[in-house]
């Protein structure tokens, strides 16, 4: 895996394309510097790919409603932002190796650059392109991580089996570099409009939406959260269902590149330098390390992250239970904990960390689900997916993972005493009114099943 770094003294390359993907913003972003520094003119693309709006093998779409507004309020904004240095943003609805076959060849260019990708699909993609225009330039720098691949004190076969060890190693470091500033790109070549597709409906705000996309509410937010006491409470909070001042809520922005992880540990640096360090701040840095550990996992495991028997490959015996999965989706299941959240979930592509634990322990334990469909779910309808965070945790809690304690299994009931005990969360989310089974049943009370083995 690349992560190529300015030589500097190099000949500009005539025309290079940018192709955003999870990094979408232009602050602190060292490839989008890296594109300007080495080329004359530069496109800025970014592809919508008609196969997320698609069933995929487990019935469901890679990208739901909330995430798609999400997105595209993030791209109108990345697009203004650039049209202020003079560039502008083509936002292509078509597969990307055609569209990225289609720019290449209509613009002579020369040279690819994005950012370094987590996805086991992306780097397929990316792959696919080398190996079909060896002529061309490319290059990819980390900007998705706290720390690129060169400066981790191991190499990435090496990767620590659990996050404890991982944690151990990586926290005495310091991630060493500044924010990166991008204050100029080169001009975009004449672009012609006839590339330009129609993409589909964002439907609009909805009255359930929590959050908006796009790096300037983020930097909004992350002004804001800091501007607080917050942070200095955060760990004892962090477990709350639900309450917008109980998390740090910067997943979203997070997982779609709208800001990245340095620009959030900064801002924590600031902080506890000018107004508190104690233990919830440095419980915030524990989940950015978290996360860290996930990204790096996933490109060092790549498609092993999909499997069912995960990166341990442990034996898991599971079936499928078609009415079982849709009650779940529906939050219309026999435990009210669980359906409040799946109801919030479906309303606002939002749910708590400590819901998530929940619902996915449920999932995977009293409704004896394979896993993996949980984690297409939650890829379909969160506003925060990131693709190693989601699979990585759900491949964890099925005990497939990287916990060497295998399965998690949360008592619904404890959880709800702990963390709903006056009710009002499943109240608020009617989450009282579910099914009092798991199954239906037949005249003769044999569960109706359709199932099927899953290897």
């Amino acid at each position: 895996m690349a992560d190529n770094q300015p030589r500097g003294n190099e000949p500009k390359l005539r025309t290079g394309i940018y192709w955003f993907t999870n990094d979408l913003r232009i602050e602190d972003n060292r490839a989008l510097s890296r594109a300007a520094e080495r080329t004359s003119q530069l496109l800025c693309c970014y592809v919508v790919d008609p196969s997320w709006f698609t069933p995929n093998r487990y019935g469901l779409r890679p990208l739901g409603d909330h995430r798609w507004r999400f997105l595209y309020q993030t791209l109108v904004d990345l697009k203004h932002s650039l049209e202020g240095l003079g560039q502008d943003l083509l936002i292509i609805y078509q597969s990307p190796l055609d569209a990225l076959a289609q720019l290449i060849s209509q613009y002579d260019v020369d040279g690819l650059f994005r950012s370094q990708n987590a996805g086991f699909y992306e780097n397929g993609l990316w792959q696919t392109l080398q190996r079909r225009y060896q002529f061309l330039h490319f290059e990819e720098l980390a900007t998705h991580t706290l720390f690129t691949a060169a400066s981790l004190p191991f190499a990435l076969s090496g990767l620590p089996a659990t996050f404890s060890k991982f944690r151990k190693l990586i926290e005495p470091l310091n991630n060493g570099e500044d924010l990166c500033a991008v204050i100029q790109l080169p001009p975009p070549p004449r672009v012609n409009d006839r590339t330009l597709t129609k993409l589909p409906s964002a439907a609009g705000e909805s009255k359930s939406e929590v959050f908006k996309g796009g790096a300037n509410e983020g930097h909004r937010h992350l002004s804001r959260y800091f501007g607080t006491r917050l942070p200095s409470s955060y760990k004892q909070v962090r477990n709350a269902l639900d309450g917008w001042e109980n998390s740090t809520k910067f997943s979203p922005w997070l997982a779609n590149g709208s800001l990245s992880a340095r620009q959030i540990l900064s801002a924590l640096r600031h902080y506890e330098s000018g107004v508190e360090a104690n233990e919830s701040t440095y419980w915030i840095q524990f989940e950015l390390l978290w996360r860290e550990y996930f990204q790096w996992l996933a490109h060092a495991h790549q498609a092993t992250l999909f499997t069912l028997h995960g990166i341990s490959r442990k034996k898991v015996l599971t079936s499928f239970y078609p009415e079982r999965f849709q009650r779940w989706c529906q939050g219309n299941t026999p435990f009210p904990l669980v359906n409040a959240c799946m109801k919030q979930l479906n309303a606002t592509g939002y749910m708590s960390n400590r819901g998530r634990q929940i619902v996915a322990s449920c999932f995977v334990n009293e409704l004896d689900l394979d896993w993996r469909y949980g984690a297409a779910y939650f890829e379909q309808q969160l506003v925060d997916y990131d693709v190693a965070v989601n699979w990585g945790n759900w491949q964890y809690l099925a005990g497939v993972g990287t916990d060497p304690r295998g399965k998690r299994h949360f008592d619904i009931e404890k959880q709800t005493k702990l963390y709903d005990p006056d009710k009002r969360f499943i109240a608020k989310w009617r989450g009282e009114t579910g099914a009092t089974s798991l199954d239906s049943v037949d005249a003769a009370d044999w569960p109706i099943i359709n199932s099927e083995s899953l290897r």
